[in-house]
């Protein structure tokens, strides 16, 4: 298929016209073969069938851009130029392009695109069988409409856009369309912008290793190994420092399940590595930097960044916990946002880093970016977060948006996650599993024991997944460890959600049929679940019922799990049924978090904050002793015996 001009008197190669007699000859006969090669475009025998499929779930906002009908309208008195052409000049991740655009046929539904890598056109798109290639067969990583910032676009023809770009390993170039998002039309296309070191090392993620004393780092490149051998620097802060090794893996469209990710949501996603940083002394801070040694001896090098290692298992110090899920992402410049899709995103990401002297790991429990088979996206949301996950341990749990693809084996056998089928969550994300495509886990932080299932795999009696929980409920000491904790995305428990009360469970269906007798068997503190956007804490409770009458300080044998509901993270919130729970003690529909403090082996504090002003509004406290966890209670009984 041609490579149509555009209008800045660049092709798709970068070459630029001598003259405009040139432009314009080069231009009309382009155009010519373009419309000859639409014919195929508009005979494709199954084209028309696969909009629906290829753009995914209609809700992500750029889902909602049928590209693959997308067709050439370039126009030679339309104009689009970004400006500055070159970002990153000091080492930042991220800079703002200004992008000006002219048409002389505004209308208000005209769009400007911004493409990553900067070309888009025809030459790469994959082949295949099932359809003729279209124009443009990949997704944009971001858009605006033209009259964002200019309410008189339409009258005008004219615009001026700012753009917050962070470094994703690749050029950039903006597109303005006509035709709205269902028939897009390219009117023209702007010049290039790029970074000064497309594939420097970004966006560490801190996680904890299998061992106590270990720590890992993960972060992403453009560098593969057969080019820079990737490592950390780092040591005790102020101290000498030592370097360690660090694996290296990627993933490539083969590996995507299902469309978009395999089709238009296709980016390549550069490379991911992970160092482990080991031997680490207790409750200490340590500086870092990631780094990648080329093949003439030098080395390319991240700012530095410093975290603070966990605590002895055991060990009675002050000790805080953020707990949240369904986060997703937000765009600081106001793209892609016609869908509202996840507003709360950059608030409860605010306020986190505003208060990041006072906690010290998070665990965000599935549905993370909301990519949906935008890879893109995956980038977009390690920079969002990158403030935090650089400086205390971001744990991150499997949600339906991360896993579930129809016939891939998902419990749920949908497509949430737009193709992904687990991919690149599991290897953009460390966690301590056995298996990283079975995203369940065990780990310890000083007085705490998490056991993270994954609802995305079967969890009932008999299931592997049931045996891990058991496993990793039953190796808490309670003794050094006695705060224990259940964290899972889909709620297992009890929600007041309104779709659960309309299928009368009031929780995900079968879902705490087999776990509630070992929540209650291994005395389980506190129950945390997403999926649902809205926050709810729910009676200490078993089968039905509430087994405390007290509201807001517990103190003694609790007798039950209280359960949590914390999924409004930052995306579209969820009403809760009209119908009265009596076990759910506090509800509010709003975008928020949990933080848990752990005073001692005795004092449990769990406040739920707004993520608008970062308040209070919901808390609770549990004060016993270690004979009140060794308790006998209603099913929760060890065996005793009247020998002597």
């Amino acid at each position: 298929m041609a490579s149509p001009t555009y209008k800045s008197g660049r092709d798709f190669t970068g070459k630029t016209y001598k003259s405009t007699t040139m432009a314009v000859f080069f231009f009309l006969l382009k155009v010519a073969v373009l419309l000859v090669s639409l014919g195929h475009f508009t005979v494709a025998h199954n084209i028309n069938q696969k909009l629906h499929t290829d753009g995914g779930d209609g809700v992500q906002p750029l889902s909602k851009i049928q590209i693959l009908r997308a067709v050439n309208q370039l126009h030679e008195n339309a104009s689009v130029s970004a400006y500055p052409v070159l970002l990153g000049t000091k080492g930042a991740d991220f800079g703002w392009v200004t992008v000006t655009i002219s048409s002389p046929n505004p209308a208000q539904d005209d769009w400007v695109a911004v493409f990553s890598p900067a070309v888009f056109n025809a030459s790469t798109c994959p082949y295949n069988e099932d359809y003729y290639e279209p124009y443009i067969c990949t997704a944009p990583i971001k858009y605006k409409f033209a009259n964002y910032s200019s309410a008189d676009y339409a009258t005008t023809g004219n615009s001026t856009l700012s753009f917050r770009l962070i470094n994703q390993r690749a050029d950039f170039s903006f597109a303005l369309f006509s035709g709205g998002l269902s028939n897009p039309k390219l009117v023209a296309v702007s010049n290039n912008v790029t970074f000064a070191n497309p594939k420097a090392p970004l966006y560490p993620r801190l996680a904890l290793g299998k061992l106590w004393d270990e720590m890992t780092v993960t972060w992403t490149s453009g560098y593969n190994i057969d080019e820079a051998v990737p490592l950390v620097e780092w040591g005790l802060k102020g101290e000498p420092q030592s370097r360690s090794p660090a694996g290296t893996l990627t993933f490539s469209r083969r590996d995507m399940c299902a469309a978009p990710a395999r089709t238009v949501g296709w980016r390549d996603p550069g490379f991911i590595h992970t160092s482990f940083l080991k031997d680490l002394w207790p409750n200490s801070v340590y500086s870092y930097k990631l780094g990648h040694r080329l093949s003439n001896g030098s080395y390319v090098w991240s700012k530095v960044y410093s975290f603070k290692s966990s605590p002895y298992p055991g060990q009675e110090s002050l000790q805080r916990v953020i707990i949240f899920g369904d986060m997703g992402k937000g765009e600081r410049d106001g793209s892609s946002e016609a869908a509202d899709y996840q507003p709360g995103a950059l608030n409860t990401t605010d306020q986190l880093i505003k208060d990041l002297d006072n906690f010290d790991i998070v665990f965000h429990i599935g549905d993370m970016p909301y990519a949906n088979g935008y890879i893109s996206q995956w980038d977009q949301f390690t920079s969002q977060v990158e403030p935090i996950s650089s400086v205390v341990p971001y744990m991150v749990a499997s949600g339906n948006h991360e896993r579930d693809t129809t016939g891939t084996g998902s419990f749920y056998d949908t497509n949430d996650a737009g193709g992904e089928c687990g991919v690149p969550a599991e290897t953009m994300y460390y966690v301590p599993a056995e298996n990283r495509a079975k995203f369940w886990y065990a780990t310890d932080y000083g007085m705490f024991h998490f056991c993270i299932a994954d609802t995305e795999h079967d969890w009932r009696e008999g299931s592997e997944q049931y045996k891990f929980i058991e496993k990793c409920l039953a190796s808490a000491n309670r003794h050094k460890q006695p705060w224990l904790i259940f964290a899972a995305h889909r709620v297992l428990g009890y929600s007041s959600n309104s779709w659960y009360g309309q299928e009368g469970s009031f929780e995900e269906p079968m879902g705490r049929d087999d776990m509630q007798k070992l929540w209650q068997r291994y005395k389980v503190d506190i129950a945390f679940y997403g999926h649902v956007h809205n926050y709810e804490r729910i009676c200490p409770i078993y089968q039905n019922q509430c087994v405390n009458s007290e509201i807001s300080n517990y103190s003694g044998t609790v007798n039950g799990t209280i359960h949590v509901v914390v999924g409004g993270g930052g995306s579209h919130l969820s009403d809760f049924s009209t119908l009265e729970t009596v076990w759910s003690i506090y509800q509010d529909l709003d975008f928020g978090y949990t933080k848990l403090t752990a005073y001692n082996h005795s004092s449990l504090l769990l406040e739920y904050m707004k993520s608008s002003d970062g308040k209070v509004y919901d808390s609770f406290t549990i004060s016993r002793d270690y004979k009140d966890v060794l308790a006998c209670v209603h099913d929760g009984c060890e065996p005793t015996t009247l020998a002597t």
